[in-house]
């Protein structure tokens, strides 16, 4: 990946066996699968082991020039410590305005566009979700044929609202995250809200007066209300509030928005060794398309950019950025210490298995998905988006937790990278998926939008890719859609909740 690297990995599908010769370098001395590490020269025990010109741990004994460095082989090295980092130290060139480019959106009252046009009935408890369901399947098999302008119908269902402490100091974080998920773009300001009544979560605190804009007419139901007399007439209220607010929406029509309406978050899950040489490069490319054309790009997973602090803060807009970044890796750190761990416990044994030693060299592969521009600003967990550019919106890596935050931030449209493959999907927006591997591509051909892996094989370069994405966004933005999208996966909200549960 770099010149100064001592290790390199196999490409080859199958991987390579003992044997093989590299002509004027080096023969294998192992049989090492695709994905994993060769050593380039021979290392000494305690010698720093590089990949991305980053050390991603040390040697735990002599290593030979064309041996397998696995895993057991790396020692990782403490994390970095969150003191005497460059701040706002680059300096960028003006990147010329990438213009012309629209896609056809769903205009909202608040400035926001939508790429979906979508009724989402918000719950403000995990108690009401069975009758909700139930709901959501009634109102789209017996309503939805006669409002041909609305894409779907979907319960915003999750597992708070009770038996919480609701005034503890981090309980703002999932309370704050319904709240702008029902916010989100792809929802059209149009609330609707199914509460069960005795519950901790109260509709007035999720959905405080003025929040959000609310047309004439009911938009609660409250379970536990004298009027209903038996689950049937639960569902007719539910049924009946839908009709006022799928005539609404049934109102909007597709209309040219530029290209900067787009709020793209980014994100990778089930990533291996091919991540950080293939569909993340790809992303970060197409990331800075997008911010060219004056798009918003959010990129988050704090543990698995962590290692590469010193990177985003030396990038950052201004001082305040880079504090900003600062704080919210300090205060992941302390919660990960709180719970007797460290970030070392985000590496699982999928992304071992596809060549990632720990955490440190999955970070690096990780971090491109920013590109290379500035970073504009940062999002706690929750937040919602406030300005455009390239965003660090603190989120657990989790891929569920990761996307419903990225909800909450106002995103419209999902990239989603995958080496080892997942049927990851969210209702509520449209999510491209990304192969770093033609074998996945190929096995998965039917869930997988993008085949990165052709970078690995020179049959198209990082560019190509990036840009194959950043057109498939606006198609997708458009109405197109994704693979995730015509199987109908989709993964539930999972709100994160550091507060205690009582």
């Amino acid at each position: 990946m770099h010149a100064n690297d001592n290790v390199a990995i196999v490409v080859n599908d199958g991987g390579l066996p003992a044997g093989t010769e590299f002509p004027g370098e080096f023969v294998l001395l192992d049989r090492i699968p695709q994905g994993h590490k060769i050593a380039l020269v021979d290392l000494a025990e305690g010698a720093a082991i590089t990949r991305y010109d980053v050390t991603i741990g040390y040697a735990v004994r002599d290593i030979a020039q064309g041996s397998w460095v696995e895993e057991s082989l790396v020692r990782m090295a403490p994390a970095r410590e969150l003191v005497n980092l460059p701040i706002a130290n680059r300096h960028f060139a003006p990147v010329e305005p990438l213009e012309g480019y629209t896609f056809q959106g769903f205009k909202n009252a608040d400035g926001s566009v939508g790429t979906r046009n979508i009724l989402a009935i918000t719950t403000t408890v995990q108690c009401v979700s069975g009758v909700v369901e139930h709901a959501v399947k009634r109102i789209k098999a017996e309503l939805l044929a006669d409002y041909p302008n609305v894409d779907d119908v979907i319960g915003l269902e999750h597992t708070y609202g009770c038996g919480v402490a609701i005034d503890a100091p981090d309980a703002i974080i999932p309370i704050r995250t319904l709240r702008n998920i029902s916010l989100n773009p792809n929802f059209g300001g149009q609330a609707m809200l199914v509460s069960l009544g005795c519950e901790k979560l109260q509709p007035a605190r999720l959905l405080p007066a003025g929040s959000i804009p609310i047309q004439n007419g009911p938009y609660i139901v409250v379970l536990q209300d004298e009027q209903h007399v038996g689950f049937e007439s639960m569902i007719t209220s539910i049924m009946d509030m839908a009709k006022i607010r799928l005539a609404a929406l049934n109102l909007r029509q597709r209309e040219t928005c530029p290209a900067s309406e787009l709020v793209v978050g980014v994100q990778c899950g089930g990533s291996d060794a091919f991540s950080g040489v293939t569909a993340n490069p790809a992303v970060g490319f197409a990331t800075e398309l997008l911010i060219r054309a004056g798009a918003t790009v959010m990129f988050s997973e704090t543990t698995e950019v962590r290692d590469g602090i010193d990177q985003l803060t030396s990038r950052a807009l201004n001082a305040e950025v880079a504090k900003e970044m600062i704080r919210e890796m300090a205060w992941y750190d302390a919660y990960l210490s709180k719970g007797g761990v460290d970030r070392s416990a985000n590496t699982t044994p999928g992304n071992k298995k596809g060549g990632l030693s720990n955490i440190t060299e999955k970070a690096m592969g990780s971090i491109v998905k920013s590109g290379n521009g500035v970073i504009s600003g940062v999002l706690a967990p929750g937040e919602k988006l406030k300005r455009k550019g390239l965003i660090y919106a603190a989120t657990p890596a989790s891929d569920f937790i990761c996307g419903t935050l990225q909800l909450a931030a106002g995103m419209n449209l999902h990239v989603f990278t995958t080496g080892r493959g997942t049927p990851y999907g969210l209702a509520a927006v449209p999510v491209l998926k990304v192969a770093t591997r033609s074998d996945l591509a190929r096995r998965w051909h039917d869930l997988m939008d993008i085949n990165a892996g052709r970078i690995a094989t020179g049959e198209a370069s990082i560019s190509d890719v990036g840009w194959e994405m950043f057109q498939m966004l606006l198609d997708v933005a458009s109405g197109k859609k994704t693979w995730a999208e015509h199987w109908k996966l989709h993964n539930a909200l999972t709100l994160f909740n550091p507060a205690p549960v009582t």
